[in-house]
């Protein structure tokens, strides 16, 4: 199971960054969902974005921090997991992983770390 993010980088605060992750053919077969989450150091990993394999983003779940701003997209051909983030603040900076995994207790995606079991190894963002 592999998931391999890219796209990280430095920006300033306002401006646009699209992240991307490719998951191998296995990470897309047991992944009923999909997340972006991110960490600071010394903090917890928070969940940013998850939505189900396969689905359009209007079906996504967004942390209430990211709402209206990030949008998390699928490309089921390529499988490949994109979060575009739109205005980033300088509370966004961050080490950002993409996750597969399965459905919360109420049988829909979310982000939350206790349902995801498949990581990539990160990609840092940076705001100043």
């Amino acid at each position: 199971v592999q998931l391999v993010e890219s796209g990280g980088g430095s920006v300033q605060a306002g401006r646009s960054l699209t992240l991307s992750c490719q998951l191998s053919e296995r990470a897309y077969r047991v992944g009923y969902c999909v997340a972006w989450f991110r960490q600071v150091p010394g903090r917890r990993r928070e969940g940013v974005a998850a939505a189900e394999r396969g689905e359009g983003e209007e079906r996504a779940n967004y942390a209430d921090s990211v709402k209206g701003r990030f949008t998390i997209s699928q490309d089921n051909a390529k499988r490949t997991l994109s979060l575009q983030m739109n205005n980033l603040k300088i509370d966004d900076t961050g080490m950002y992983f993409c996750a597969a995994g399965t459905f919360c207790l109420g049988g829909y995606c979310c982000p939350e770390e206790e349902s995801f079991g498949n990581w990539g190894q990160g990609t840092q963002v940076t705001v100043s």
